[in-house]
């Protein structure tokens, strides 16, 4: 308003709605498609009136975002008191202690085993123990296998979410042949929500849009025929060929 700029001149030099331009003056987060576009938005907003858009982008994660698991874990910290005598680095009582019954349990095999009386039962006990000991390195590895193979098929999730510049069609395939936007028309300034899957097949009819990919936005070659791409995480997005374009007929 001190600039005497309108919303509009706004709208147009950023391609972003008017109606999102309110939004973010009136603080109405709930207006908006989502934290990563208010951030995005906030920070172009800033940019065309000159301002700091970082700092605003900060303030938002401040006061508006929800704070991630690292943040809300505990703090644990070990008091440091003056004065405080550190341990010293002799035996302690504990392991003297252990020390002197592991020493009687071995005086007592040595003693069943002159006697002849225990030999039978000490391998018994020998074997159960080693069974013990395998069975439980073979749980524990299986379940470093299951976490792991969980913790992998998580980094395969590709987030993707397009905003267009002009009106352009879309056909978005998602994993196992979903039809995640069934060749609709977004107009000029729309966006779509984010999508998430591990491996998507798109068409575009022009190159008059934006497309972010895990947050990172990625412009589309100009052509004037239809442009297609497949996205995965191990092969990032790779141009099909005319013959390989996605249909939602």
């Amino acid at each position: 308003m001190r600039a005497r700029i309108d919303v509009s001149e706004i709208e147009a030099t950023t391609k972003i709605r008017a109606k999102y331009l309110r939004a973010l003056e009136n603080e109405e987060w709930g207006l908006l498609p989502g934290p990563t576009f208010v951030k995005s938005f906030l920070r172009t907003y800033a940019e065309a009136l000159g301002l700091d858009g970082k700092s605003l982008v900060e303030e938002y994660r401040l006061h508006h975002e929800r704070p991630s698991d690292a943040m809300l874990e505990p703090i644990v910290s070990t008091p440091q008191r003056q004065g405080r005598r550190t341990p010293t680095s002799g035996p302690s009582r504990a392991y003297m202690a252990a020390v002197g019954a592991i020493g009687l349990v071995i005086v007592l095999l040595i003693v069943l085993l002159v006697s002849g009386g225990g030999s039978s039962k000490h391998a018994a006990g020998t074997v159960g123990a080693s069974t013990n000991t395998h069975t439980s390195s073979t749980r524990h590895h299986s379940s470093k296998s299951a976490s792991g193979t969980r913790a992998g098929g998580a980094s395969q999730i590709v987030a993707l979410s397009l905003r267009a510049s002009a009106a352009v069609y879309v056909c978005l395939i998602g994993e196992g042949g979903r039809k995640l936007i069934p060749g609709l028309e977004l107009k000029s300034g729309e966006s779509t929500h984010t999508y998430h899957s591990k491996r998507f097949e798109i068409t575009l009819g022009n190159s008059s849009v934006t497309m972010f990919v895990d947050g990172r936005a990625r412009t589309v070659a100009a052509s004037s025929q239809a442009i297609g791409y497949s996205l995965t995480k191990a092969h990032g997005r790779r141009p099909l060929a005319a013959a390989q374009l996605p249909t939602c007929k």
